[in-house]
């Protein structure tokens, strides 16, 4: 018991704070591009509250948790928020703003493994011998680096869908559009098939390879 608690507390704020502000910099850049729905709607905000999806971000990652911690295997832990909403008819140039509103939010992820990763660094500098405070930072890079890795796969309605939606010719990405209704269901059998970690190596790889550069 005290290992899942142990578990929950470490993981807790750093999951947060990656679905909030991954939530958050697709509300600002969409905003920045013409689309005001998301900051008419207070989304644009690193309130927690704002974006907390009750079985996203809070049941599906606490189960995980629990099982890594029950089983002693690693394993991969994520979640989500509730979506912000975001108009691509209002923003100036959609196609081209498109890629850059879906690619914000796996970049606030890789930002704050960085940040995590900095942090880390300065601890182990600094001397701190108190293990929390590493297993904290550790925690804030796999969580960043799992939502970014899981976020590109190129599958809609995740944020890498989006981006080779708008890489696409017009004709193409109409026709790749159109996958969309059953893209969560390509997900999870993803998941069910243990093919999800395959899937998001190459992601991960290099995301990592990013984050080891500031350690």
């Amino acid at each position: 018991m005290n290992s899942i608690i142990q578990t929950i507390t470490v993981y807790a704020i750093p999951l947060i704070l990656a679905i909030t502000i991954h939530e958050a910099a697709h509300g600002y850049v969409a905003r920045y591009f013409g689309d005001q729905t998301a900051w008419m709607l207070g989304r644009v905000t690193l309130n927690p509250m704002k974006h907390i999806d009750p079985v996203g971000t809070i049941l599906v990652p606490a189960v995980m948790l629990l099982g890594s911690a029950v089983s002693g295997l690693g394993g991969i832990v994520f979640g989500w928020a509730k979506p912000v909403p975001v108009n691509f008819r209002n923003l100036r140039n959609p196609k081209q703003a498109m890629i850059w509103v879906a690619a914000a939010g796996p970049g606030a992820n890789l930002l704050q493994a960085i940040i995590w990763a900095i942090l880390l660094k300065v601890i182990y500098s600094v001397g701190l011998t108190e293990n929390y405070f590493y297993e904290v930072c550790l925690a804030g890079i796999n969580v960043n680096i799992m939502l970014m890795a899981l976020n590109l796969i190129p599958i809609l309605p995740l944020d890498g869908g989006r981006i080779l939606t708008g890489l696409l010719p017009p004709g193409l990405a109409y026709k790749y559009s159109r996958i969309e209704p059953y893209g969560m269901y390509i997900l999870f059998a993803l998941i069910l098939t243990g093919m999800l970690s395959i899937v998001m190596k190459p992601f991960m790889h290099f995301g990592l390879s990013i984050v080891k550069a500031f350690l």
